[in-house]
Parts: C-alpha cells; structure tokens; sequence
C-alpha cells in the first residue's frame, strides 16, 4: 500500500500531522519507536510540571503562614508523586492514540529508516516491512546533549533529564550543569523540595536568551533562597559526583546535566542530500525541505524547540501538502515560552536588548504586578515584573516579558497583540476580567 504521507516520530509535530491529514481523508502511516506523544509527553513536558505541581503543593503547605494558615506535620511522598507523574502521561498518550483511531490513519511501532528517495515516492523500512509514500514528514526530535567534558562519560552520578524524571528517589544533593530552562526547573523542583541545588553556568547569566531584568529578579530571589548559583562558570572535569569548574571542586550525590539538546538525525542516512543547517535540518517556511516531498516539522529543524512549535508546524506543513487555500504561515515572532520557575517567567516577541541589536527605536513600559489587585492577593511578598517593548514609530506591540505566577496563564493575550500587530491604542480597547493577574496588560497600557 502506498500512503499519501509518511511520518518518522509521533511526537506533538507526528501526532498532529498525522491527525490533520488523515482527518482529511489521505492515507498516513505513523512510525514512532517509544511511545507516541515523544519528549515532551515521555519524559519532558508533561512529566516534568507534574512533578513541579506537586513541590509547589508542598512548598505552599510549608509556606502557608502568611496567608493565615497554619499547617502543622506537612510531608511529601516522592514515590507518589512519581505514580501520580506515570498516570498523567499515561491517560495522555491514551488520548493520543484515540485521536489517531481512524480508518486513515495507522500507527506503527518501531524503528523506521529511510532507504530510498525518489522526486515521487519515498521507501521506509520498519520492523522488517517496506512502506512507500508520496510525501514524508521528518519529526525525529532531539536528544540530550552530552558536552565532551573529561569524566562525564560512564560517570555513575550523572543524570540526564531523562534519568532524573525516572529516578526511583530524590538526590541527597545535586550539581545541575547548565542554567537554561531545564536546569532551572530542576532547580525549582529539588530546592522545593529540600534537596540543596547548586547550578554552574558557563555564560554571564542563567536563562541568557531571556530579558535580562526578568531573569535577575529570579535569580535574586533564589539566591536568598539559598541556591548556589555560579555564573560564567565552566565545568572542567567530573570525578563521580566531583565537579570541577573555574579551578574549584563542587561535590554532590548527583550531577544532572542540561546544556541544551541536538537534532536527532538517526535513520535518515538515505538522504544524504537533505541540507542541514547548523546540524539541524533546513525548512522553508512551510516545513518543506530542498527535497521536492521532504518536509521537517519540530525539534529536528533545530528553530524554536517547544512543543508548540512542533505542532503549528506540522500543522503549516500539512495544510501545504494539501494545498489549502490560503497557505498559512508560522508567525516566529509571536512565539510564547514559558520557564515554570516559581515565579513563573512567561515571554513572547523580541526583548529590548533584541530590538537594540536589530537598531529597531522602541518604547519600554514596566510596571510591578502588584498593580494587579489579584495578584496582590495571591502572591504574599512577591512584587514581579510585565515588561511591554513598543515600537517607538507605530507604537505596535513588539514583545512582553513577566515574571510573576501565574502568568504562563495569560502569555496568550500578549502573543495575539504581537501576532497580530495590536497597536497600543488598539490593545487598550481589550476587555480583560477582574479580578485577574492578566489585567496587567491593560494596566501596563
């Protein structure tokens, strides 16, 4: 049988490729050799705010007394909240795999490897069986980088995100090589719950793509909590659970390394043409590769590494094979990210060092969240930040950038402003609820 589209991966950019084209009645095989929902949903995402949500549970309990409640003999059960965790991914994937239950769709389990390429038609081997499609869709993700540091390899105490998800109890201590947004909600999730956390960061900051007056308040604030930050600080050398970095030795049960991830190209020998792009595979606008019926969509096109990202892709891309018209595009810059600290960071558009790098003239409004009479009363002793970057010529709304709970909550608002080039004038006729934090955006105006 031939398919209209053949898909490698059924992570956010497979599973909603493979839903939308075969929704519209083309033939769509699925080759995913985990479990569909990929990284994000496995052993990333999903599994990660889990285990977040239940610190914060317990953080709070410990931290009640402020609000007027006193909690008296709080404790945390980590083997439950790693069952809890297993359960939420599970019914997930569960959900998944109903959404692809249709006569359109099939879903294959294993390992598939491109072996040959043709202008019309591309030859896949799974599992020992031979698949042919017109179109196929690249989605094989990424993988955890491992730097080339002098002790890392076989070193019993280093954990990758992967192995510290699945870890069966907590570290008695733990170094986390990195202070990207990974490292960073590690961090959140041990110090919540009483492990001590050291972070080494090789660059000036930690989180250094985000507006770095947001990133400083977070970074004070876990100072005082009393995690040990280092900056401009480069790993030398591990010994077991030894780190040594900047000519000291930092030592703890574990070292959980997260300096970033790297297209995941395994299988795709066959096109040995394919252009990649700073080991990534090189898109056009709508996912589609140099190959005339080659298109990549999430993670392995090396841009914007979020789950979201993948989706709208494969979304755009499908849409393009199925000649929809008009054929949409991804709006790069009106991408939302969020880093689920406690606070929460929550960002979209481009920063105002950013728009300095680009000679773009803009406007900058800042307020505290504390203009936000809900977040005043949620968020005892915490002031936070929104951040609005407007163009000084047009006045439209070129980026926001928060930090303060919960606003990964209402990033969407902003990121419609900047999609759809909201002035301000315009924005200020957005109607927002009260009490709620997202009234911070209007109050900004």
């Amino acid at each position: 049988m031939r398919y209209f589209l053949a898909i490698i991966g059924g992570g956010p950019a497979g599973y909603t490729a493979a839903e939308k084209a075969s929704k519209a009645g083309k033939d769509v095989v699925l080759f995913e050799q985990n479990a569909l929902g990929g990284t994000c949903l496995n052993v990333g995402c999903i599994p990660t705010k889990s285990l977040l949500y239940g610190a914060k549970q317990y953080f709070n309990a410990t931290h009640a007394q402020k609000y007027g409640v006193t909690a008296e003999n709080v404790a945390f059960d980590f083997g439950a909240m790693q069952k809890r965790k297993t359960i939420v991914v599970r019914k997930l994937v569960a959900g998944i795999k109903q959404r692809l239950n249709n006569e359109h769709c099939t879903v294959v389990s294993g390992k598939a490897v491109v072996i040959s390429h043709q202008p019309s038609v591309v030859s896949l081997q799974c599992n020992g069986e031979t698949y042919e499609a017109e179109n196929l869709m690249i989605c094989t993700g990424s993988t955890n980088f491992v730097p080339p540091i002098p002790g890392i390899k076989d070193n019993p105490a280093v954990w990758d995100s992967t192995d510290a998800l699945a870890a069966a109890e907590l570290p008695k201590s733990i170094i986390i090589v990195g202070g990207g947004v990974i490292g960073m909600e590690f961090a959140t999730l041990y110090h919540e719950l009483g492990v001590p956390v050291t972070v080494i960061e090789a660059m000036p900051t930690i989180l250094p793509n985000l507006d770095p007056e947001v990133v400083q308040i977070l970074l004070e604030k876990y100072k005082k909590a009393n995690i040990n930050i280092l900056t401009s600080t480069k790993v030398e050398s591990l010994d077991g659970g030894k780190v040594t970095a900047n000519g000291e030795v930092y030592e703890a049960e574990k070292v959980l390394v997260s300096v970033g991830r790297r297209a995941n190209l395994l299988g795709l020998e066959a096109l040995d043409d394919i252009e990649l792009e700073r080991g990534a595979i090189k898109v056009d606008e709508f996912c589609k590769t140099n190959l005339p019926n080659v298109y990549a969509c999430g993670d392995v096109t090396g841009k914007i590494m979020l789950a979201h990202v993948a989706s709208r892709q494969a979304e755009v891309a499908v849409g393009r094979m199925l000649k929809e018209i008009p054929l949409q595009r991804i709006a790069y810059n009106a991408i939302p990210s969020v880093v689920y600290t406690n606070p929460e960071i929550a960002s979209v558009g481009i920063t105002e060092a950013q728009a300095e790098s680009m000679s773009i003239p803009v406007e900058v409004k800042k307020l505290p969240m504390t203009f936000s009479g809900r977040f005043m009363a949620e968020n005892e002793g915490e002031t936070g930040l929104c951040k609005m970057i407007v163009d000084a010529k047009n006045h439209s709304v070129l980026g926001v950038h928060c930090i303060g709970n919960p606003c990964s909550e209402f990033i969407s608002a902003a990121s419609f402003a900047v999609r759809n080039g909201y002035t301000v004038p315009e924005f200020r006729q957005v109607v927002f609820p009260h009490p709620t934090v997202s009234e911070i955006l209007h109050e900004i105006l």
